[in-house]
């Protein structure tokens, strides 16, 4: 039986009025057709495409969770009930108990200031009459099973004292938690490391199985898709290339822009050297990209840490505080050695201090937050030791791409502000325009177009052309060395190939450094000289990157590799 039935689904968006008539945005469908699938009982339909496809739009509007100037045409059915029509009140009785959401980014979905533990008790309360007491305890179990540490500790921790990767499992926590007939996953694994991403998928899995659960499973993580559904849709544009049967979209494509994107994702057997194919390339047949320059074994060392330490104090008691040491449990600290156009990859599951040691290089934490031990040497200079009228000159020399892309850009910008306002504040250009050419040159190089994205807001683009513009930013300033903090995990594959590439070539001109800290072990691969595996804050192997994925010697390294997600062929 159908569960969900989406038939000639068009999606707009009004955008005022000009010479008075109403100017509107097509995103899905278009004047001849709309986008239609349909989910059975007991069954998976994974939506997949490039940034901006429409994949999002299609979903969300399944549950009018569109902004209020969208307007929705078609038909969605479910259970012979047709959502278009349905009231305010009908969608919010769906909403969380028959049909719940899983969105791409957990820190603009959870409430800041409201306890996890409340939060996903509000569904368990109103949707299915329990207690505070019988939500609270259901609420901790819901936690242990979606593999977070210590749940009956974090039930009352802040969406902000968590990680990424353990912000998104309370969210599917409180998405599963009144067992919905219909779970709407948008990118639900984007911010989990590799063994928490098959926990995830294999709880998804199992209560699919358990519950007769259905999914729409939106994601730009091929290996992914190939593992969890049972239907593709394949988008872009907009409109439908190509639906099948996941062994048929993987093993026999039929439309080129579905080839292309099988052929642009990095696996784990391609070496660093290599170009990875884009989108455009591909579908126009033209020849594969020649490889980048050899590294050089004997550049100078532009960033070295010896047994760096970072601690944060928790509260203990009334006055009282306790040290915890988020990077060095063990006392040995982190150490390295970073030369000019290498990079250093950093591995590790979410609260393994991989993030923590980023920031702790820039001392982006807050100064009263806890000490940091060892020393971080640039240039000659301690960076641990250094005041704040001393790091100004530093920060355009060392730049930072965070995870979030959402939480990263200010709201209130315009694009070009964002870009030009660093380049004021270090004197960067000769004057105003010298530094809107800048900064449009820089978004055409990240793959955006300069002239529709300069006068744009955060809002009006999606969550990979976000990460784009992130970069662009950073790239402003002419760093010598970038700390890209899951820099590409927003990314769909044929966009994280273009910026894979941006930042390959990026390195062979200007001779940049990097530390590349990711969960996917295949962009790490194609990136890295080096890597670290960080777990619990310590360093447990250290090599070059061949070595690392090709001869692991620590279990906990094998495992990480073990969890990674092969797609299709190796599901099959």
């Amino acid at each position: 039986m159908s569960l969900l039935e989406v038939r000639d689904l068009r999606v707009a968006f009004r955008l005022g009025r000009e010479q008075g008539e109403v100017r509107r945005v097509q995103a899905v469908g278009n004047d001849d057709a709309g986008v239609s699938f349909g989910i059975a009982e007991n069954a998976t339909v994974a939506l997949v495409g490039e940034s901006g496809s429409g994949k999002s739009v299609t979903a969300m509007a399944i549950l009018a969770l569109l902004p209020p100037n969208a307007e929705r045409r078609g038909r969605i059915d479910f259970l012979g009930r047709d959502l278009l029509g349905a009231s305010r009140a009908e969608l919010q009785a769906l909403r969380g108990k028959d049909i719940a959401c899983v969105f791409q980014d957990p820190m603009s979905s959870l409430n800041p200031v409201f306890s996890v533990g409340r939060q996903i008790c509000e569904p368990l309360v109103r949707h299915l009459g329990l207690s505070p007491r019988q939500a609270l305890a259901r609420a901790e179990a819901l936690l242990a099973e979606v593999g977070m540490p210590e749940p009956k500790r974090r039930l009352a921790a802040y969406p902000h004292q968590l990680s990424g990767g353990q912000q998104q499992r309370v969210m599917i926590a409180m998405a599963l938690a009144c067992e919905p007939k219909l779970l709407i996953a948008d990118e639900p694994t984007t911010a989990l490391d590799v063994t928490i991403q098959r926990q995830i998928l294999e709880l998804l899995a199992s209560l699919k199985a358990r519950h007769r659960m259905s999914m729409l499973f939106i994601s730009h993580d091929l290996g992914v898709v190939g593992e969890v559904a049972d239907e593709v849709v394949v988008m872009r544009d907009g409109m439908v290339r190509e639906q099948g049967p996941v062994a048929r979209i993987f093993m026999q494509p039929h439309d080129a822009y579905t080839k292309a994107l099988l052929a642009c994702r990095p696996t784990l057997g391609q070496a660093g050297g290599a170009r990875l194919a884009v989108i455009a390339d591909h579908i126009a047949g033209a020849a594969p990209a020649v490889a980048g320059k050899p590294k050089d074994p004997q550049a100078p060392v532009v960033i070295s840490a010896r047994a760096l330490t970072k601690s944060f104090w928790l509260r203990k008691g009334v006055f009282g505080r306790t040290e915890f040491k988020a990077v060095g449990r063990s006392g040995r600290g982190v150490s390295f050695e970073l030369r000019r156009g290498h990079t250093l990859g950093v591995v590790g599951e979410s609260g393994s201090g991989k993030t923590t040691m980023g920031l702790a290089l820039l001392q982006l934490h807050e100064p009263g937050g806890g000490p940091a031990g060892g020393e971080v040497r640039f240039d000659g200079q301690d960076l641990l030791k250094l005041d704040k009228a001393h790091w100004r000159p530093m920060r355009r020399r060392i730049q930072i791409v965070f995870q979030n892309p959402y939480a990263s850009l200010n709201p209130r910008f315009t694009i070009g502000q964002t870009l030009v306002e660093p380049m004021t504040i270090h004197a960067i250009g000769r004057d105003g325009a010298d530094r809107d050419a800048r900064a449009r040159a820089l978004l055409q190089r990240v793959g955006l177009d300069a002239e529709a994205a300069f006068g744009k807001y955060p809002h009006e683009f999606s969550g990979g052309q976000r990460q784009r513009i992130a970069i662009a930013r950073c790239l402003t300033l002419a760093p010598e060395v970038l700390v890209l903090d899951e820099a590409v995990s927003a990314l769909d594959v044929s966009v994280q190939a273009q910026v894979l590439n941006l930042l390959k070539d990026l390195q062979d001109e200007l001779g940049l450094a990097y530390v590349f800290i990711s969960h996917d072990l295949a962009v790490v691969r194609f990136m890295a000289d080096e890597v670290l595996v960080m777990q619990d804050g310590d360093v447990v192997e250290q090599a070059a990157v061949a070595d690392i994925l090709e001869r692991p010697r620590e279990a906990y390294t094998r495992r990480l590799l073990a969890a990674i997600p092969r797609g299709y062929r190796a599901a099959a």
